[in-house]
């Protein structure tokens, strides 16, 4: 699956420094506006230590993490919807992604310039929501007009679309954002072609200096505070010394580092399973001797469109499924000690996979 989250935020807020460290390509990370012209693409593997446990008891040839893609997105600045800094054009790749990682300043430095001359975290919050609201309030009026017409006209449709599109404006116009509408799921197939920007998941990633690395600061709290009523996560975490730990080159000097700070797990690695949870996604492994290799899929997907993630015709073709729950698998070592102790089931096309199963599928086409 290509799973995109795409990383925005005002100028100098931190976020190519932060995509620096995601992946290996190189954001040109600039003490100015606007260093970010053309949205940068990474392809970052999802730490998962369940797969290197699996790997010691298959001995497989290779490993292969499942993956998500980061984009870092130029920097938004007020009259991005009105196209004010190429905003349109960031709009558009913001549009693209599945989530968003807003990266928030909450550290401050006289020797990095905001664009506004103070760090003030929440104001920063509302020039992007108000940017992002106001292109969302541009594409239902496009649509409102057509389907205004065709409601006239007693098209029962219509009528029902509209009524959606004007809850959503109403709510928009208020300053707030779409994800917080109190939508049914029919309110929400409306305006699913409009693919609206402030819909989208969102996880706030707070920039912040070592010192409030651990536990946080003001800014951060009141970050909290703020967003509080939306469906959104907010993780903490400092750039620069994401930029740090990417310099060591061994393991071990990494894991030193972090212990040094308190730390038990990088930032990086806090963010990635942060927008693998906001996606809803789960794992599930196929290993073998010449793999072993983790899939992304999203939760609650029944095994045939499990086995699709690998190749379509694994889907058009699904016979059945052979499963054995990760814990199993590691408690009896291996796939013939789990068959002997009945701990490998055979499931049809109604079952639900679950997080950390491991698969083989039957297929014939």
């Amino acid at each position: 699956m290509a799973l995109q989250c795409g990383i925005v935020g005002l100028p100098n807020v931190g976020k190519s420094t932060l995509f620096n460290c995601l992946s290996n390509a190189k954001a040109q990370a600039a003490n100015f506006p606007f260093c970010t012209i053309e949205p940068n693409v990474g392809v970052i593997t999802v730490p998962d230590i369940r797969l290197n446990k699996l790997a010691e008891f298959v001995k497989p040839n290779r490993l292969v993490p499942t993956t998500i893609e980061i984009v870092d997105i130029a920097g938004l600045v007020k009259g991005a919807s009105k196209g004010e800094g190429l905003g349109n054009q960031f709009l558009g790749n913001i549009r693209e992604t599945d989530a968003i990682i807003h990266v928030l300043r909450c550290f401050e430095d006289d020797n990095i310039i905001h664009v506004d001359g103070s760090v003030n975290p929440l104001r920063d919050k509302d020039v992007i929501d108000t940017e992002l609201q106001l292109k969302d309030i541009d594409s239902i009026e496009k649509k409102l007009i057509k389907t205004t017409r065709a409601a006239k006209t007693g098209d029962k449709t219509a009528v029902k679309t509209e009524a959606a599109l004007i809850k959503f404006k109403d709510h928009l116009e208020n300053g707030l954002n779409a994800r917080t509408v109190d939508a049914s799921e029919d309110e929400l197939e409306q305006v699913a072609d409009l693919c609206l920007l402030t819909l989208k998941p969102v996880l706030y990633v707070c920039n912040v200096d070592e010192a409030s690395v651990v536990k946080g600061n003001a800014h951060v709290d009141k970050v909290k505070e703020a967003v509080k009523n939306e469906r959104a996560e907010v993780l903490f975490i400092s750039a620069a010394i994401e930029a740090d730990i990417a310099g060591l080159d061994s393991f071990e000097d990494r894991q030193a580092f972090l212990s040094d700070l308190g730390l038990e797990e990088s930032g990086v690695a806090k963010l990635i399973h942060g927008a693998y949870h906001l996606l809803n996604l789960i794992t599930y492994f196929t290993a073998g001797v010449q793999e072993v290799r983790a899939w992304t899929i999203d939760k609650g997907f029944k095994a045939p469109q499990a086995a699709g993630v690998i190749h379509t015709d694994f889907e058009r073709g699904f016979i059945k499924a052979e499963v054995i729950h990760l814990e199993d698998y590691l408690k009896f070592g291996s796939e013939a000690a789990c068959r002997e102790n009945g701990k490998l089931s055979m499931e049809g096309k109604e079952y639900i996979v679950q997080d950390g199963d491991v698969m083989h599928f039957k297929f014939n086409v």
